[in-house]
């Protein structure tokens, strides 16, 4: 079950989640809006046709046996009863059908990746659909890795969330015992503090295995083909506007400009600041390394086999 409302008494700040794991169940509790909370709690096996919509004052007894006591729910503003279910399409992409959020995955709602993924879903789709329509590129191999890197991220969201919501779900209370002693421990490591960070905010979604990924060299100071890279202060992430591009992130040179002027469709019109000296990356207009290398040659040879111009 789940309620959207205010919490009088709330001890945490508004930045902060809090879970509690008690004997009959758990307790999440996430800010979602200046003064607004979501509440969610495990009740069991649902039983009959659909869940049962709960009222305030059952949440309320929930706060007070799973909370951190003088806490009190005040205009919710949604209460809802809900089932889990698990599943995924075996393919984001028929054809000219794409499909996104949860017309592709759903799943537990531990963890908070729904709204995320989905999201990460259209920006993924959007910059390859814009550079086919302008004629950037051709439609293959370029949209039929929308499916390739998005239904992998997919099966590990559905892996992570059904995991996260076993081991909130725990019934027998030796196991309990050890869930609560081994969580207190290691999110208290700060090394696995990111991880979870990372997982969590899906910063650290990568593409491991995309097709769109080209060759790589040792020493070029860069993420690896798949990785995202991080954004420099002060300047707009890589890709923003109406028009995204490719990002040639090099030292400026006549090589350079000859190889940006030889494709106005697909690269930025001035590099970006390189990650070393003697290096060339090539950054997708979603913020996610193509390439990274040595010699200028490679950058060309890679957007030759995307088809650009």
């Amino acid at each position: 079950i789940l309620a959207d409302g205010h919490l009088e008494g709330w001890p945490l700040t508004e930045t902060e989640l809090a879970m509690y794991w008690c004997e009959d169940g758990v307790l999440g509790v996430f800010p979602i809006l200046p003064g607004r909370f979501r509440v969610i709690a495990d009740v069991g096996n649902a039983t009959g046709p659909r869940a049962a919509d709960p009222s305030l004052e059952q949440i309320q007894a929930i706060v007070d046996r799973r909370g951190p006591g003088g806490v009190t729910l005040t205009d919710a503003v949604w209460l809802s009863g809900f089932r889990i279910n698990e599943r995924k399409v075996a393919a984001y992409r028929k054809g000219r059908v794409f499909l996104t959020g949860d017309a592709a995955h759903v799943h537990s709602p531990a963890g908070g990746q729904g709204m995320n993924t989905g999201m990460q879903d259209a920006f993924n789709l959007a910059w390859k659909l814009a550079l086919v329509c302008r004629g950037a590129l051709p439609a293959e191999p370029l949209l039929d890795s929308y499916s390739v890197e998005r239904s992998a991220v997919g099966e590990k969201v559905l892996a992570d969330a059904g995991r996260l919501t076993w081991v909130a779900t725990l019934r027998n209370p030796l196991a309990q015992a050890i869930r609560n002693v081994a969580v207190r421990v290691l999110l208290g490591l700060p090394p696995v503090h990111d991880i979870f960070a990372g997982n969590f905010s899906e910063i650290a979604i990568g593409y491991k295995r995309s097709p769109l990924n080209g060759p790589y060299a040792r020493g070029v100071g860069s993420p690896a083909p798949g990785r995202r890279v991080r954004m420099l202060p002060g300047r707009p992430p890589i890709g923003a506007g109406n028009i995204p591009r490719f990002a040639l992130c090099t030292q400026a040179g006549a090589e350079v400009d000859a190889l940006i002027a030889a494709y106005p469709l697909l690269l930025e019109p001035q590099p970006w600041p390189p990650f070393r000296a003697d290096s060339f990356c090539l950054v997708r207009p979603d913020g996610y390394v193509a390439c990274a290398v040595k010699d200028i040659g490679s950058i060309g040879r890679y957007l030759n086999a995307l088809g650009g111009t």
